[in-house]
């Protein structure tokens, strides 16, 4: 690749300035756990839905959507459009509960339906996949991005650095100067990407026409068949929304910046409008994979394929806008999970540890705790390296643990006669199931796609739950207190407000278009 020039630089060095005014600015007067870790409830819809797109666009997400339409085609795209229907399935469903609950972790709520055993078993699996999954990985594709534009740098190097700079912004801003930051990641991401497909689709003469000349049927197509290895249609209507509901409705990230909504008007618009940009990265970063399949024919790896179009296609100065959306997209990723895992490990574990502490206190160990989970992170990122394989294994690692908490989860919301030893034992019984599941499909015994062994333990963990109520009988019964929380979720559609109905009336019905024109 070629080197970068100056202007490549100059554009990622106002990047970086802008970051640090924004973090500066945003951090002063922080000092309560309110401000610190929900931004003190204050936060518009539009700043949120900018926020949750760009936490959720990371590094390697645009390396994989491109690479993953090269190799098999824009069904990829499925976990994109489908994130906004779980999205809106959010604002009518869960929104409601979690605004009149008055939470500030999902573990919280957890324990507020159930009990505190519910609690630290969501909050253990979700720091687990926080950090070692979505951070580590992050910090371990930024890095390679880095060290591929700017040969000579060093990975463990570039690993430390980024953490170290997004752990300061993120633990002395907050809530606030994650979701600010967001909001100029997101325009970069979009900007860059959305250039770089113009230019793309500039060599089909600007003809969908022609695209579709060029490129074969299958792969401009987002419904596949039962055998397709990349998302089969019943995974799709199955593990997909499973999978996705748990990280849209159920992942600390985005519980807490919708929760930083000043009212449920503007957690729902937030919603809303992330679904609606959640349809973006079909055009601006799937499709633009499949259509460099005649123009950079034979690359022998889906990771070569984002580089190379960035390499091939993109004149100076937008190759350093399209770098500094990768960092971008990296930091976003990296302080939205480093804040929201900060979050539980001080709320969901010092803080009941420590009930003595006062608020600026409770601040200051958020704080120190953001800087020793970066470090952890920082520390496993590159080794990934040496465990290629185990980590490609890992990915699928969310169908399998989320869908138990799914079921979990969704029962405790509808069911209300549901007891909390109940729910420990159907969701214990189910991630057993998960880790027999596992192997047997890791080992090719058990030949099922991840996507539809997702749906299955769904159902399998809603009918041991089932299983273990009925055995337990009236000795597991909630108290009124508790059950109150599935009252809530059963009066939510009622609490909706109107033009957020319409919204999600809208972006449904371009979503439907969407898909019904790329089957």
């Amino acid at each position: 690749m070629e080197d970068l020039q100056f202007w490549d630089f100059a554009v990622i060095a106002v990047y970086f300035v802008i970051v640090t005014f924004i973090g500066y600015k945003t951090a002063r007067g922080k000092t309560t756990p309110e401000e610190l870790f929900l931004a003190g409830r204050s936060l518009g819809p539009m700043a949120i839905g900018f926020s949750l797109f760009a936490s959720n666009i990371s590094s390697d997400t645009l390396i994989g959507l491109p690479g993953a339409a090269y190799q098999h085609g824009i069904s990829a795209a499925n976990y994109e459009w489908m994130a906004g229907v779980v999205l809106m399935f959010t604002a009518i469903f869960v929104l409601p509960v979690l605004m009149r609950a008055r939470v500030t972790t999902m573990p919280e709520l957890m324990e507020r339906r159930f009990d505190s055993r519910l609690r630290k078993y969501l909050s253990v699996i979700t720091l687990f996949l926080s950090i070692i999954l979505d951070t580590a990985g992050t910090l371990y594709a930024g890095g390679l991005i880095v060290t591929t534009f700017i040969p000579g740098t060093n990975l463990w190097e570039v690993c430390a650095l980024l953490a170290l700079f997004t752990s300061i912004y993120t633990a002395f801003g907050g809530l606030r100067a994650v979701v600010y930051t967001d909001v100029m990641q997101a325009c970069v991401l979009i900007g860059g990407s959305a250039a770089m497909t113009w230019i793309i689709f500039g060599h089909f003469d600007h003809s969908w026409a022609n695209v579709k000349e060029a490129v074969s049927p299958e792969r401009l197509s987002l419904i596949r068949p039962l055998d397709d290895p990349s998302v089969p249609w019943l995974g799709l209507i199955t593990g997909v929304p499973i999978v996705g509901f748990y990280y849209w409705s159920m992942n600390q990230y985005v519980v807490q910046r919708l929760l930083g909504a000043r009212n449920i008007q503007a957690a729902g618009r937030a919603s809303v409008f992330a679904a609606a940009l959640k349809l973006l990265p079909i055009f601006i970063m799937t499709i633009p994979g499949a259509m460099v399949i005649p123009l950079l024919p034979g690359l022998d790896h889906p990771d070569q394929v984002y580089p190379k179009m960035v390499q091939e296609f993109t004149p100076t100065g937008l190759t350093g806008l399209i770098l500094a959306g990768l960092i971008a997209a990296l930091m976003s990723t990296l302080s939205s999970t480093l804040n929201s895992s900060a979050t539980l490990l001080t709320l969901d574990f010092i803080k009941p540890a420590k009930p003595n502490l006062t608020d600026a206190q409770l601040a200051k160990w958020g704080r120190i705790c953001t800087f020793i989970l970066a470090a952890i992170a920082a520390s496993w990122g590159p080794m990934i390296q040496y465990f290629s394989g185990l980590w490609a294994y890992l990915q699928q690692v969310f169908a399998f643990v989320a869908s138990p908490l799914v079921a979990t989860f969704l029962m405790g919301l509808w069911v209300k006669s549901l007891g909390s030893s109940a729910a420990l034992r159907g969701l214990a019984s189910g991630h057993i199931l998960s880790a027999i599941l596992f192997v047997l499909v890791e080992t090719g015994v058990l030949p099922i796609h991840f996507t539809i062994i997702g749906g299955i333990l769904f159902a399998a963990t809603a009918l041991f739950t089932w299983l273990w109520k009925v055995r337990l009988g009236s000795s597991d019964r909630p108290d009124s207190k508790d059950a109150k929380i599935a009252v809530m979720a059963k009066e939510g559609l009622e609490r909706v407000p109107r033009d957020v109905m319409i919204g999600i009336a809208i972006v449904s019905l371009l979503t439907a278009i969407i898909v019904y024109l790329l089957r």
